[in-house]
């Protein structure tokens, strides 16, 4: 019944219960295929980190996930590239299923799984298991962004390498959470290209802290981390200038090793550095490889947006009562992304280069 002159729920018109991450696991049991890629994943890039492994990572896929088809077929052409250049790269797949949103749009499979406005989560948290189950069973490790402090309880014991995006590189909660992710964990500089949020983000990451968020079962918990060893900084640009070049790189590591932190960076080769032309990211990704080339061993790590089509496509604002079977096949419906043609012959072009 309605409070009268009420104060609570306001403007709520709904609750719907939450499936816990328990129901998920055991819909979507995890394989043991699927657990030694995230345990071998997580184990190189730790390496790589370390210095004791002198591959570097490519973070290689599709700006988001929409389509489980074509996910999993580019899944398939990624592993059987990555067996030819693994002893210089251990290639990592993008598979983000939550995407931060500067205006009303598509929030990402988990949110809206239909891509229909539905926002059906439920099905979405068990869909999402479902195609990093697919990739882990390839022997392909898998890549996110966590913006949710639930969602990792779902799904990260399929992932081997987890993002902090620009948007949320400033939030204590995600700080926190990264402290407490099992995986290598990456710290994007902000959207206005502040370095020292990224940086500040590694050092908090890398404490013991406490956060709100749930247990296995769905509980509301307290949760209390031990400090993630593996933070580091990923370089993406900012509103003003792109990061990725020598000056821009050694500063950034400059500034690590001043708070007593490993120069390790990884670099985006989309979002401002590319000035969110996707056309312009092979450009970056050469660039960064001559770094790596001439030297700089704290470039560990490259992320591409990458399809098995070329560009994007645009999704209704409103997604009420939308046909995705209307959607272009293989084509992204968030950044523009490169095609599988050109990935494949960059990554084959540097693996010459560094070999």
């Amino acid at each position: 019944m309605e409070e009268k002159n009420g104060t609570i729920d306001l403007h709520v018109s709904d609750y719907t219960p939450l499936i816990s991450p328990k129901e998920v696991q055991e819909k979507v049991p995890r394989s043991d295929r699927a657990k030694e890629t995230v345990v071998q994943g997580r184990g190189g890039i730790e390496s790589i980190l370390d210095r004791k492994d002198q591959r570097k990572i490519i973070i290689v896929g599709p700006c988001s996930i929409d389509d489980p088809e074509a996910t999993i077929e580019y899944a398939k052409l990624l592993k059987e590239l990555s067996s030819e250049v693994s002893d210089t790269f251990l290639t990592v797949m993008r598979t983000y299923f939550e995407k931060p949103r500067t205006g009303p749009s598509w929030e990402g499979l988990i949110i809206d799984p239909n891509l229909d406005g539905s926002n059906d989560v439920n099905k979405g948290y068990e869909l999402s298991r479902r195609i990093l189950l697919s990739i882990g069973d390839l022997g392909m490790p898998c890549a996110t962004e966590y913006l949710e402090s639930f969602t990792p309880q779902y799904n990260s014991d399929l992932i081997s390498w987890a993002a902090i995006g620009a948007r949320t590189a400033n939030s204590p909660q995600h700080r926190k959470m990264a402290s407490g992710l099992s995986m290598p964990v990456g710290i994007k500089n902000d959207t206005y290209g502040n370095i020292g949020v990224a940086v500040n983000g590694v050092l908090y990451a890398g404490k013991s802290n406490s956060f709100t968020g749930i247990n296995p079962n769905g509980t509301p918990s307290v949760v209390k981390t031990k400090g993630n060893p593996y933070a580091h900084l990923v370089l993406r640009g900012g509103d003003s200038s792109s990061n990725y070049d020598t000056e821009s790189v050694m500063q950034a590591q400059s500034m690590l090793e001043s708070e007593g932190l490993n120069p390790n960076v990884v670099i985006d080769c989309s979002h401002a550095n590319s000035k969110k032309d996707y056309t312009k990211q092979p450009v970056v990704f050469e660039k960064i490889i001559r770094q790596i080339r001439d030297g700089n061993e704290g470039i560990v790590g490259i992320m591409l947006e990458s399809y098995i089509n070329a560009d994007n496509q645009k999704l209704p604002e409103n997604l009420t009562g939308f046909n995705r079977t209307t959607l272009k096949y293989g084509v992204s419906v968030t950044d523009g992304c490169i095609d599988w043609k050109t990935t494949k012959k960059l990554i084959l072009d540097a693996y010459k280069m560094l070999s």
